[in-house]
């Protein structure tokens, strides 16, 4: 009752103190709204309303002001052919919502091999005036009496033609840059600087792709020799345009256009220093180690030598993202340059140098970049590229648990679990991974594990029987048998230590006799302690029964001793 009465006062306490805390606040807000009167609430809940309305309203007729100009819009990509007279057409478009005042254009020409056309002209820049919104308007190099020449030197490639327009829209100037691409078609009759028909740069369209194997037989690794057209762009430096880096083909070689860089009179004949193969030593480049790679040059000018050349080999920067900066090749000792002094019209040469390829690279090819420096008889001095790429492969690394035998020693006849783990610690993927326990004593036994990522662990667990007996510890061995990406089968062996103990006799004690006899007829051992057993034994059960024959022979006197003494004291107490 107790309980209860103090729980009952301790609610109350608690509603009573609630009510004191709620009662201020409310008082407040019914007193306002008792002062306020009907009519001036609904006057301000539409106005509310109405001023919303007319933000909304205001928010709705407000449109941001857009130039947007555009090239090349409806227009068919252009094809011009060597040597011809032609005129270069570009359609600039607004498609924004406000006039663009002051519009210009010009191409971008970073270098000769950028522009398709003889640079005959100062000045390129073409004034537009104001194009208005929707609206469009041309821009024209090599019309009336001015027409551009399309260069003769033209491969058959397309070109991307970089243009920068700037406008502005009355208060503000503003700058961008566009591209479009055009065709070329090259002059049929033109085969000086090709004389292997299409081997150098303007025969194959720039496949990029290997001729015959990429990996010959003494690590000889046979390129084909890209035009520098769009084709071989898109292999090494991302198709289209669009900046994203494809993944260059094992053994391919690109080459790109030579261009003027400067110096005395151009021949008539551009010489052009191409690669035709390259080869590496040893025929097999392994991530970590170093290697020798020979580079395959020939001038395919049939009239004009070159000299003084320099060619600087530069690496990407791949690997983990711990060390993403830095290259993939670096040389092994001294420059990444190598300096040549000539190469006649139509000769050859090969340059080599000692590169470290990086012990974190993953297994592909991987591109390496060779800018070229010469120069031609008179003095004129030339620039070009090329791309080799060169296929790199990843040891498989990996190791073993310790080796778990239960029981750890057997019969002959019996059988042992064996059972270990597989760490794969290298950077690629082990394929139709098996294992196989072999040795004199124990009958061979396989399991197929399956593939294998990078950094995953597989388990080993086979039963293996015993067939012989050693003497003390006999040695078995674990054959791993894993394959790469290619097919190649590789072997891997890991000896352990297994004691088998010979075959356990069984005896049947039922079959024995009860005694063997020496060879001197005497009686034997056995026989002589199972006798001495019986007769202690029979001895011993003598005795028993007599000492318990006595016992029950005391009990029954003291019993019938009692019985007289309670009967005496019977009769005593009677009167």
């Amino acid at each position: 009752m107790r309980t209860n009465r103090r729980t009952m006062l301790k609610r109350t306490a608690a509603a009573v103190l609630c009510a004191a805390f709620l009662l201020p606040m409310a008082l407040p807000a019914a007193v306002y709204a008792g002062e306020v009167p009907a009519g001036a609430q609904t006057g301000m809940q539409a106005g509310a309303q109405a001023g919303t309305q007319a933000g909304t309203k205001a928010g709705a007729g407000r449109t941001l002001a857009r130039i947007q100009l555009s090239i090349g819009d409806g227009q068919k990509t252009p094809v011009f052919r060597a040597g011809e007279k032609a005129e270069l057409r570009i359609s600039v478009k607004n498609t924004g919502n406000t006039d663009a005042q002051n519009v210009r254009i010009a191409p971008v020409i970073k270098s000769e091999a950028d522009w398709p056309f003889e640079l005959d002209q100062l000045n390129y820049d073409r004034n537009l005036g104001a194009v208005e919104a929707g609206e469009k308007a041309d821009a024209v190099w090599g019309g009336g009496d001015a027409p551009l020449t399309v260069k003769k030197s033209v491969t058959g490639k397309a070109y991307k033609l970089t243009f920068r327009i700037t406008y502005d829209d009355g208060e503000k100037a503003y700058e961008a840059e566009k591209y479009v691409f055009v065709k070329t078609e090259a002059n049929p009759g033109s085969t000086d600087e090709d004389p292997s028909g299409g081997a150098g740069n303007g025969g194959s369209q720039g496949s990029g792709k290997p001729s015959g194997n990429p990996q010959a037989p003494g690590g000889q690794i046979s390129g084909g020799q890209g035009s520098g057209g769009q084709g071989s762009e898109s292999q090494m430096a991302g198709a289209g345009g669009n900046g994203t880096a494809a993944e260059p083909e094992a053994g391919s070689v690109y080459n790109s256009e030579p261009s003027a860089a400067g110096g005395g009179s151009a021949s008539i004949s551009v010489p052009r220093v191409i690669v035709t193969g390259f080869s590496t030593e040893p025929g097999e480049v392994r991530a970590g180690s170093n290697f020798r790679l020979v580079v395959h040059l020939k001038n395919t000018s049939s009239r004009t030598g070159v000299s003084n050349l320099l060619f600087d080999l530069q690496a990407p920067s791949s690997g983990t993202e711990e060390a993403a900066e830095a290259p993939a090749f670096l040389p092994a000792s001294g420059s990444s340059s190598i300096y040549v002094d000539s190469i006649p019209a139509g000769g050859t040469k090969d340059i080599s140098i000692e590169l470290n390829a990086r012990a974190d690279l993953v297994q592909k090819p991987y591109s390496i970049t060779m800018n070229m420096k010469y120069e031609d008889s008179g003095a004129a001095q030339y620039e070009a590229q090329s791309s080799l790429a060169i296929p790199i492969r990843q040891e498989a690394r990996f190791e073993f648990s310790k080796m778990q035998i239960a029981p750890d020693t057997v019969s002959v006849g019996e059988e042992a679990n064996i059972s270990c783990s597989l760490y794969n610690l290298g950077r690629v993927k082990m394929y139709n991974v098996k294992a196989r326990f072999e040795g004199k004593m124990i009958d061979t036994q396989e399991q197929f594990i399956g593939n294998l990522d990078a950094g995953a662990t597989g388990t080993i667990d086979v039963i293996v029987t015993a067939k012989k007996a050693t003497q003390g510890s006999g040695e078995c061995k674990l054959v791993l048998t894993y394959e790469d990406d290619a097919g190649n089968v590789s072997t891997s062996e890991q000896k352990f230590k297994m004691t088998v103990l010979e075959e356990t006799a069984t005896e049947d004690t039922e079959m024995m006799p009860d005694a063997v006899p020496e060879e001197n007829g005497s009686p034997a051992v056995p026989a002589a302690a199972a006798l001495a057993v019986i007769a202690a034994a029979a001895g011993g059960a003598v005795v028993f029964r007599k000492h318990r024959k006595k016992k029950n022979h005391e009990a029954e006197e003291e019993e019938l001793f009692d019985e007289v003494e309670r009967f005496t004291e019977d009769e005593h107490s009677q009167p």
